[in-house]
């Protein structure tokens, strides 16, 4: 076990909820342990401290003689010049940065690699591609290890830290199951069907509202688009779907995917096969890209009976895989491995 006396900082973003999350869940567990974050947006997760880019420099250098561990997320750091990396190493801080998708993403990667190929993937809301390989250097140098939360993400970032002998740790997603009240869907004459694209482009939005528009014409059923929401807000309009489409371009599911799922509603995301054949056989994702999206949905809408099995298999499936219970003693694991 991790020695209590451990301090944790997560900085110096928030990002779908997790980091806040994290380290709460740091807390709970008797850990010292603060989340700041600097990007303020509608969506409100309250496990933050939010604060600005001027006041989380001064948080950053009261901090050095408090924290061991600095958890950093999404390919960010305190400075944006890096150089706190360097005044980290200094005071003999250890340094994770856990990488999160639209930092390392870059679109010769994300369309190709040695055991895939992607031709659905929008990267429009990646760093620069030249950004990312300059950072990624940077970070492969200076952090002691990286975090992903998937295979996707692994295999953009791997190359990087395994040339300097740094390991890369798959990290899944938490949730909170106790907090989502599965709510399964019934036979339905008119399902609702519910998508929430933060990120439009990369999500397939357009993609999917011309598929949706599509099967109007021979079918009967609702469909909400969530956004400029809270998360708050937003989970209430989850909790009445029938059915959610995550995301159907990227090839791995998203935050989405594991919030629907533990609220019991069928869940409609592409999953990549190579990343499929990495994940669980349970995983009860309808897989569905551009080219497949109308057939999979047409099925599902015929078969309204089969919602709540899918729904229920959802639930399970987060619960072993993605609770935060299960997840954090692996967390612990690797804050013992990096200390070490």
């Amino acid at each position: 076990m991790l020695d209590k006396e451990i301090k944790i900082m997560h900085a110096p973003v928030e990002i779908a909820g997790q980091v806040g999350l994290i380290s709460s869940q740091l807390r709970k567990y008797g850990y010292r342990s603060g989340a700041y974050n600097f990007f303020i947006s509608y969506l409100n997760y309250k496990q933050t401290f939010n604060t600005d880019a001027f006041e989380l420099m001064e948080i950053f250098e009261n901090s050095l003689e408090y924290y061991d561990i600095y958890h950093l997320h999404n390919g960010y750091s305190f400075m944006d010049s890096y150089k706190d990396l360097e005044l980290l190493k200094q005071a003999g801080k250890k340094i994770i940065m856990h990488h999160r998708g639209n930092d390392v993403r870059a679109p010769e990667r994300a369309r190709k690699g040695a055991n895939y190929e992607n031709p659905y993937v929008n990267t429009e809301a990646s760093h620069d591609a030249g950004k990312i390989h300059s950072s990624l250097q940077l970070f492969a140098e200076v952090a002691d290890a990286a975090i992903v939360q998937d295979h996707e993400l692994y295999e953009y970032v791997k190359d990087y830290y395994h040339a300097r002998n740094k390991k890369v740790y798959i990290l899944p997603r938490l949730i909170e199951t106790e907090k989502y009240i599965p709510s399964y869907p019934a036979a339905t004459k008119k399902p609702l069907i519910v998508h929430a694209p933060t990120l439009p482009e990369f999500k397939g939005t357009e993609q999917i509202e011309q598929t949706i528009e599509k099967l109007k014409d021979s079918y009967s059923f609702e469909y909400v688009r969530v956004e400029k929401m809270s998360h708050e807000e937003a989970v209430a309009v989850y909790k009445r779907a029938d059915i959610v489409i995550d995301q159907i371009l990227c090839g791995a599911y998203g935050n989405l995917s594991v919030e629907a799922m533990a609220l019991g509603k069928p869940v409609v995301c592409y999953i990549r096969p190579d990343i499929k054949a990495n994940l669980p056989e349970s995983l009860p994702i309808v897989s569905a890209n551009p080219d497949t999206l109308y057939k999979e949905l047409s099925t599902l809408l015929e078969r309204s009976d089969t919602f709540k099995k899918l729904g229920e298999a959802g639930r399970a499936y987060v619960e072993r895989y993605h609770e935060a219970s299960v997840v954090m003693p692996f967390l612990l694991d690797i804050y013992k491995e990096v200390l070490s």
